[in-house]
């Protein structure tokens, strides 16, 4: 098999093969980020082609931000029940299956079926769930770093598409620029066919930086219901106090990130007479940022006070959200703005983790965090559909953005009330 020689190959240059599913996942999350990143891009031709409201279109991506966070503890629960490479082929094939059925789309019931509900059940199937498993089970040093560089690859996707899907669709049309993403996904379902494996026995191989001698013990069983392991999860966090500042705080990050910057900064750039095309670089030069941001801020988790990190993370982010309004939306205000919030952007993610599975144990880890990207999943929701509202009742944005600031301060406080882990008492 492609994978067993590879990781021979790997093994006589001294590179272990985490390091390849680390490249696979990020391939394939760059990939789904693009894709569900795009319709930032088509709010404004949809509206143009058929005659939707902003309302009606961000009601269905919120169908999608709701059903993409509650997709994530049930995810978790089939990772660990049917492995790596066959949850992700599916969740790929089934967004590849609503795009491009819904390139003859023409009811907003057709939106909300196909980018709303197929869409978000498929997404949702890996989400951020899949970084924080392979970091889990493949690593047992650097796990910050991987978290950062894998969370970092939903940047990376708006960095390389975002502007490549503008100009397509202002050459060709939305449907021309939707047609690349199905391609690019089914790129991405090929390699992880290829070369995914569900855990480093399957190559022979402990999880790197694990030095130890006795054999590893058996991988859990599998084969309790899906439904079972992810309440039962549920049912044992929700008892402690860590989980429900962890859920909030998720919740407001993607009320301040995915739900409203990915979706509506480029129609309020269009409203303050910005091109699609030059929104959409804006959003790519975030994606920089939030690529060396993300990656930093994993490298630091490793290093620091998770709780100290988040708080300071939150309250920059709010900073960057209430000043943006004061640009003016001119060049040198606009660019500010690019690169504070973008370092800023999902740096949240490697700490939560971290913070996750310091107080839940490596096994349920990803269970857990499941549920905790459930509530950023409905902050986005919330902040798509309130955004959309916004601008149909009121004409503008920026009550939105002034709300999300305003948040995010808040959850820079709740975080210090997160207890400091247990010390190891020495026998």
């Amino acid at each position: 098999m492609i994978s067993n020689w590879l990781s021979a190959a790997l093994a006589r240059r001294n590179i272990h093969y985490g390091w390849v599913m680390v490249g696979v996942t990020f391939l394939t999350a760059l990939i789904s980020a693009g894709a569900v990143g795009a319709p930032g891009v088509f709010i404004v031709p949809l509206q143009n082609e058929f005659g939707w409201s902003t309302a009606e279109i961000s009601s269905a991506l919120s169908i999608r931000f709701i059903l993409f966070g509650l997709m994530a503890p049930f995810a978790a629960a089939l990772l660990n029940r049917y492995g790596l490479r066959n949850v992700t082929l599916s969740a790929l094939l089934i967004v590849v299956t609503a795009l491009v059925a819904s390139l003859a789309m023409t009811k907003i019931w057709h939106l909300m079926l196909l980018w709303g509900i197929v869409v978000g059940i498929g997404s949702g199937m890996t989400a951020l769930v899949l970084g924080a498993t392979v970091a889990t089970r493949w690593f047992a040093v650097r796990r910050g770093l991987v978290i950062g560089i894998l969370t970092a690859s939903v940047a990376t996707g708006q960095l390389v598409f975002l502007p490549l899907l503008a100009s397509l669709t202002e050459r060709l049309g939305w449907r021309g620029a939707l047609t690349l993403m199905c391609v690019m996904l089914g790129v991405a379902a090929f390699a992880v066919l290829m070369v995914m494996r569900d855990r480093p026995s399957d190559v022979g191989l402990r999880p790197f930086g694990d030095e130890g001698t006795q054999p590893l013990p058996a991988p859990p069983p599998t084969d309790a219901p899906i439904m079972a392991a992810a309440l039962g999860a549920l049912r044992d966090a929700a008892k402690t106090r860590v989980f429900w500042i962890l859920f909030l705080t998720f919740y407001i990050c993607g009320a301040s990130t995915f739900g409203l910057i990915q979706v509506h900064l480029i129609p309020m750039c269009l409203d303050f007479g910005i091109p699609q095309v030059q929104a959409a670089s804006l959003l790519a030069a975030m994606g920089v940022f939030d690529f060396v941001g993300t990656i930093a801020s994993g490298w630091l988790s490793d290093r620091y006070d998770n709780r100290y990190l988040l708080f300071w993370y939150y309250g920059l982010r709010g900073l960057s959200l209430l000043f943006l309004p004061f640009t003016d939306f001119s060049f040198y205000g606009l660019s500010l703005f690019a690169v504070f919030y973008g370092l800023d952007w999902v740096a949240t993610v490697p700490p939560t983790v971290r913070l996750t599975a310091q107080r839940f144990g490596p096994e349920r880890a990803n269970l857990v965090f499941g549920w905790i990207f459930a509530g950023h999943q409905l902050g986005a929701a919330t902040a798509a559909f309130g955004a959309g509202l916004s601008r149909t009742l009121l004409l503008s944005y920026l009550p939105a953005f002034f709300a999300a600031g305003a948040l995010c301060m808040v959850a820079a406080l709740i975080t210090l009330a997160i207890s400091r882990p247990p010390k190891p008492v020495m026998a």
